[in-house]
């Protein structure tokens, strides 16, 4: 799909978003609530710290960061979706851009966490990768990570086991994480990387750079 028609349908799905997945218990996003808070327990919690969100949609993980008094940075290709997230936080900086694109220059600071959710699966590995090693060398500051929920499965059998039960709504055009072969990929880069499993279809990489 290209990007225009990608951006074209999330702009469309701005309108019905949060219901869809507030109220969702099966794939894509089992478990989409504890993964957003989980992503904030990880976060350590600092009041004031600065927060960058990576594809910030409608804000529902943004949001999260309001109540610790963070500065929050969000971006996405969507210009509906941000509509709904500046009505959420009026007082985050928010800005429409390809995350693989030129960054607006209030954007290229250095951030005390990177997070997302539901994003990556995006992007193939390779791509991932380029992205976090841009950022980590660009953006984040020292002692500070990355905090990233998606679609992901443990191992390459846990992931081929949902394919199968899955069936039709697996979308051939996404790249789901495997856990196993995704960590070691990162590794390789030299990043320090821990995962939890939060569903069936959810989980979390804490990617610190080495």
């Amino acid at each position: 799909m290209s990007n225009e028609k990608r951006v074209n349908l999330f702009d469309q799905w701005a309108k019905t978003y949060d219901q869809s997945v507030h109220s969702a218990n099966e794939f894509p996003f089992d478990g989409y609530e504890r993964l957003l808070d989980r992503i904030v327990d990880l976060s350590g919690h600092q009041s004031g710290m600065k927060v960058l969100d990576l594809g910030t949609g409608t804000g529902n993980l943004a949001e999260r960061f309001v109540p610790m008094k963070a500065s929050i940075w969000g971006l996405d290709f969507s210009n509906d979706m941000l509509v709904k997230a500046r009505e959420k936080m009026p007082g985050a900086h928010f800005a429409q851009v390809d995350l693989f694109g030129a960054w607006p220059d209030e954007f290229e600071q250095k951030f005390d966490r990177i997070v997302s959710s539901y994003v990556f699966h995006e992007f193939e590995l390779a791509e991932k990768i380029d992205l976090i090693q841009r950022l980590a060398k660009n953006n984040i500051v020292p002692g500070g990570y990355f905090i990233l929920g998606d679609i992901s499965f443990p191992t390459k059998a846990s992931e081929q086991k949902a394919r199968e039960l899955i069936g039709n709504q697996w979308d051939e055009d996404e790249y789901y994480w495997v856990a196993e072969e995704d960590i070691r990929a990162c590794e390789e880069k030299g990043f320090e990387v821990k995962y939890e499993q939060i569903s069936s279809c959810g989980g979390i990489f804490i990617i610190k750079p080495g």
